[in-house]
């Protein structure tokens, strides 16, 4: 049978995607009036997805805190949390939700077709049928509620959303974002946050949030997609039997309205945080918007991709340079925003002031109008082209299955137009009109249309206030009281008994028999086998090269890593300052824009990073070792420019040009700033481990806040450290890049080594050359000796605007003498989303919450976005007594096995399969440890996770903690902490 032969859909259009190596078919279902598209291949990372149209008409942040919901029990799965269950115990490859500003998507992804089929079932179910009509409880965790423990107590607001988007505007790259899209849709749904604004969300009410659902979550209004290898005909006739054909097509009003151009540029200033000792001057954002057409243009949709990295992303691309040169901001930064109906190119510039907005505007369209008259540069043109054409073709996403992605992307034009669900697919004949169209001066002309001539677009203004968090804390706090006041007596009480049951909800289990209609898999589903390990040894001139013989469609992945044990323990920050500068700095035969575009052109593209490698053979030694490495991807027949480019960074930078490498720094401590509110998470349990790890105090001293202390020390007084920087650049540099001090990894198949071979040899050779040739010998005696790492217990609390916390609590538990064991993989999947789930997010409120144990013992407890600190470090105490006397059903250890080798056997892309091999070289695990592993896993019980309370005893004793969250937070609770500091 086929997709013709079911009579509940009508096939609109079906047709070869051939890019894509794909035939896609979008079908109408004609009772309900749902929208279906299929993508068939031979992917067995099989995708499905619903999404609805949900365009907010205010801030309350009710599309949000519905998608946070529905996945909170339904009529066939009435267990609280079965998203939560299927995380636990599925072999999900994606499972998540997500809010934009005009829709909501609800994908997830399998290998598995039981597990697949599973996943689809729980999620249709969910948006349609879901269990929030019962009662509010799920809409108060969820949303927002008062929170009042007592009569005579304060009253508070909490729920996880509310907590999440505090969170979020603590950010003022996050405000910006909002404002940028507000300011130039007043009249649309893109004038309100889909996600909630913390001061509107306590507006909305139990009856409004479920009228949205009511409104929303039909299926007239959905569009569902399905990608991959599976029977569609069987899919199809599931979806349109168990829930479609349910449902009468109705009208839903949710289009996204166009917004009229505006005759003139709007301009909007608005305030954000930082810390009450935080400097205001060289604290500002300016940016300048536009709005461009619309994304049902698929020329002008990638055109302005390539647009964005000629002009501005791209390394010593023109307004970035300009605006830099012109003394405007510190950090340039850009976008160009596709996913919306009405895409916006964006220009910013980070660390700037509020008085040099004029020169700010002048100074862009100057540039732009001298490009549009003169010419764009061809070369950077032709690199960007062929950076998003590499790219599109490579399809490599990372841990992101590629359907999700593709699914993500249809969207673009799919919402906006049922006819067009494909143009964003076809996107090879658009690369090649974009080639055609570099010497008709058709880029110029797209400038002065869309960005020249172009009155819709606004000028927004993001500006420091001092202590502004703590003061609208305190103007909440008095509101809550003054509405406390205006209570009865019994009104008040209500509160209360409100607060005691919803804490009660929280606590209570959902029943036995409701938790077993959660379907799940079995133990003997899973194979014992482990993915393969591609490491060979050979050799080329001399240096040790790891080839992972994998197919990777004609690309070649090179890797040059080069040891970094010589280098002494104070000179490691200035390593990473090396890693951030080369690529992006002059070269003997390059200007650093020109080097960008030249390996673009050529090239997948290079980039450099740190790596850390322990030997797991050497665990209580402590072993570790250290390299530099530059990563470089290309067709094989390009393996010649690779190298070369390789090389000319390596060998060739100017790493005296004190102009560029003031401006990197300072773009450095911009970027840093912003991972330490974005990944507060990661930074605090990096720091907390660095007081006791040498492994981690080396990361924290290369990429975290013991890093971003160089950082900012020599960004602030330049002129007092540039002659100790400089040296000590060109050392690091001839010491570490040499040939004798070098190993490769390369990933391809067997015929991307000859091409390799000869391009190595033709330079590899000249890398001791120029070392030699540029080596001073004081120089490199200054940064040469053992690297002997100096721990010190620190515990520190850094205190910043942002409204919510980051809380790590860290430790080494085979430092305190327990042991590595495989169920350690599994207790990190139960803390995740059982213990620490249930007591950080479910009723603390914080946003998420993770664990982490390795094979050299480092373990850590962290919480993101949490409205907490001490209620979560009294959680992280009590974990022992919960393994202690951990008790489930066997279904339930099923789950938490099942969920852990989820997490193990991810699909992989060719780079991740010759990444994963080389790691597992370098860290010295052998194929019988990952064996070992996968069977403890396998074959644990409920005995083995009683056993690791030992383990979570021996990480707690150390005592090690970090912080970063609100001044309040941290002043309130230091005598936790050994440090307190501000954190800017």
């Amino acid at each position: 049978m086929s997709i013709y032969d079911l009579t509940a859909y009508e096939v609109i259009r079906d047709k070869e995607l051939s890019d894509l190596k794909s035939r896609g078919v979008l079908l109408k279902h004609q009772k309900s009036g749902a929208r279906v598209l299929l993508m068939e291949n031979d992917d067995e990372n099989k995708v499905f997805a619903i999404g609805f149209r949900t365009p907010p008409s205010d801030s309350t942040g009710v599309p949000h805190i519905m998608e946070h919901s529905v996945l909170c029990g339904s009529r066939e799965f009435p267990v609280k949390d079965p998203f939560v269950e299927l995380v636990k115990g599925s072999l999900n490859t994606f499972l998540n939700a997500m809010t934009y500003p005009d829709k909501t998507v609800y994908p997830v992804a399998s290998c598995n077709d039981k597990d697949f089929q599973n996943l689809m079932h729980v999620y249709m179910d969910a948006v349609f049928y879901p269990n929030i009509y019962q009662n509010d409880k799920t809409f108060r965790q969820e949303g927002w509620s008062y929170h009042l423990d007592d009569p005579d107590g304060e009253l508070t607001l909490s729920g996880v959303v509310y907590n999440e988007m505090k969170g979020a505007f603590s950010s003022p790259e996050g405000v910006l974002d909002r404002v940028i899209l507000n300011s130039l849709f007043p009249d649309t749904s893109y004038a309100n946050e889909s996600g909630g604004d913390p001061e509107v969300i306590p507006e909305l009410t139990y009856e409004q949030f479920l009228d949205f659902h009511r409104k929303y979550y039909h299926p007239s209004n959905s569009y569902i997609y399905l990608y991959g290898d599976m029977d569609m005909e069987e899919k199809l006739r599931w979806l349109d039997e168990k829930y479609l054909s349910d449902f009468d097509q109705i009208e839903v009003d949710s289009e996204i309205r166009n917004q009229q151009p505006f005759t003139e540029m709007k301009e909007i200033v608005q305030e954000y945080s930082i810390a009450s000792d935080e400097n205001i001057s060289d604290n500002t954002y300016l940016s300048y918007n536009k709005v461009i057409g619309t994304s049902l243009d698929e020329k002008l949709y990638l055109a302005f991709q390539i647009l964005d990295y000629a002009l501005l992303s791209a390394p010593g691309a023109p307004l970035k340079k300009a605006l830099l040169d012109a003394g405007i901001g510190k950090d340039i930064m850009g976008s160009y925003d596709n996913g919306v109906y009405q895409p916006i190119f964006s220009v910013i510039a980070k660390n700037a002031n509020m008085e040099q907005k004029e020169e700010f505007i002048r100074v862009i369209e100057d540039t732009l109008k001298n490009i549009a008259e003169n010419g764009i540069d061809r070369k950077s043109l032709r690199a960007g082209i062929n950076y998003h054409e590499f790219r599109f073709r490579e399809a490599d996403f990372g841990n992101y299955p590629r359907g999700l992605m593709y699914g993500l992307q249809l969207f673009d034009s799919w919402l906006y137009d049922d006819e067009k669900p494909f143009i964003h697919m076809e996107a090879i004949p658009t690369f090649e009109f974009l080639k055609s169209q570099v010497e008709t001066g058709y880029f110029e002309e797209l400038i002065r249309t869309y960005l020249l001539d172009n009155t819709h677009g606004s000028i927004v203004i993001i500006r420091p206030e001092q202590g502004r968090t703590a003061r609208m804390d305190r103007e909440l706090a008095e509101k809550l009281q003054s509405y406390k006041d205006s209570l009865s007596p019994e009104e008040i009480q209500k509160l209360v008994q409100d607060t005691k049951e919803l804490e009660e909800y929280q606590e209570e289990e959902s029943a036995p028999e409701d938790l077993e209609k959660i379907p799940v898999l079995h133990r003997e589903d899973i194979s014992r086998e482990i993915a393969p390990i591609c490491n060979d040894e050979k050799e080329i001139d001399g240096v040790k090269m790891i080839h992972h013989n994998v197919e990777t469609n004609g690309i070649g992945y090179v890797t040059l890593m080069f040891d970094l044990s010589g280098i002494k323990e104070e000179k490691l920050p200035y390593v990473g300052i090396l890693q951030s500068v080369l690529g992006i700095i002059d070269t003997t035969n390059y200007e650093y824009g020109e080097l960008f575009n030249e390996i673009n052109v050529h090239t997948g593209g290079i980039g450099t990073s740190l790596e850390l490698y322990t030997d797991v053979t050497k665990v209580k030694e402590k072993d570790f070792r250290a390299t530099f490495e530059i990563k470089g991807k290309a067709l094989y027949p390009k393996m010649d420019v690779l190298l070369s480019m390789m090389r000319e960074i390596l060998m060739e930078s100017k790493l005296d040009d004190e102009k560029r490498l003031k401006e990197i720094l300072a773009m450095l401590k911009s970027r840093l700033q912003m991972s330490f509110l974005s990944s507060g998470h990661t930074t605090t349990a990096l720091r907390s481990l660095s007081y006791t790890s040498p492994i981690a105090k080396f990361k924290d001293d290369t990429d975290g806040i013991g890093y971003y202390e160089v950082v900012k020390e020599i960004e602030e007084d330049f002129e007092g450290h540039k002659e100790e920087l400089i040296r000590s650049l060109k050392a690091i540099a001839a010491k570490i890049f040499r040939e004798d001090n070098m190993m490769i990894s390369y990933t391809s198949a067997e015929e991307g080594l000859e091409p390799v071979e000869k391009a190595f040899a033709a330079v590899g050779s000249r890398l001791s050359d120029a070392a030699d040739a540029g080596a001073d010998a004081d120089a490199a005696d200054d940064v040469s000796g053992p690297c002997i790492l100096h721990c010190r217990k620190r515990n520190e609390g850094f205190k910043t605007s942002s409204k919510v916390q980051y809380v790590a609590r860290t430790g080494n538990f085979i430092d305190g003498g327990a042991e590595y064991t495989g169920a350690l993989q599994i207790l990190k999947v139960i803390l995740s989303y059982d213990y620490l789930w249930q007591n950080i997010r479910v009723k603390g409120g914080a946003y998420g919450c993770m664990s982490n144990f390795n094979r050299i013992g480092e373990g850590y407890l962290i919480s993101y976005r949490d409205p907490n600190l001490k209620k979560t470090m009294d959680v992280y105490e009590g974990v022992v007594d919960y393994l202690k006397n951990f008790n489930v059903s066997d279904r339930d250890m099923n789950k938490f096995i099942i969920g852990t080798i989820s997490n193990i056997d991810r699909p992989m892309n060719p780079s991740a399969k010759g990444s994963r091999s080389m790691n597992l070289y370098m860290n010295r695990v052998t194929e019988e440890m990952i064996r070992t592993e996968r069977a403890q896993i396998l074959d644990a019980n409920q005995a083995d996770i009683r056993a690791l309370a030992k383990v979570l005893e021996a990480m707690l004793s150390e005592h090690s903690l970090c912080v970063i969250g609100s001044e309040e937070k941290i002043e309130e609770n230091k005598d936790m902490f050994m440090e307190v500091k501000t954190l800017s």
